[in-house]
């Protein structure tokens, strides 16, 4: 049994997750200057260029982060995307049940009459 509102409340939160998600964890562009490069990355870039094996394993790290912050995002896009379809393709299905089960007399079938089928 699908609960359209659940769909929609664990949609809507997975978007609102992704949206935060973008806004907080972007380390590679976090205080870019006017090239597009964050802070991170010049700091690896200076470590670098003045030989500190720590430049490399930094610029390692933002990689590796981004990388998983992606995965995460794309993810809870997924996750939200799906949610929605599901919830209007439930709500489709149901229209459609409703109009194609009738009572005997031609009206539409009662809920409790259709639950008793379940039972």
């Amino acid at each position: 049994m699908v609960h359209q509102d659940d769909l929609g409340a664990v949609g809507s939160e997975a978007f609102r997750v992704h949206g935060e998600l973008r806004k907080h964890t972007d380390l590679a562009g976090a205080g870019a200057d006017k090239s597009g490069v964050g802070t991170t990355a010049r700091a690896a870039a200076e470590l670098q260029g003045r030989n500190f094996s720590a430049g490399s394993e930094l610029y390692t790290t933002l990689e590796v982060w981004t990388s998983q912050v992606k995965t995460v995002l794309q993810m809870c896009a997924h996750i939200s995307n799906h949610l929605d379809y599901s919830k209007k393709s439930a709500a489709n299905d149901e229209v459609e049940i409703a109009a194609t089960l009738k009572g005997r007399n031609g009206s539409a079938a009662p809920v409790s009459e259709l639950l008793k089928c379940v039972k």
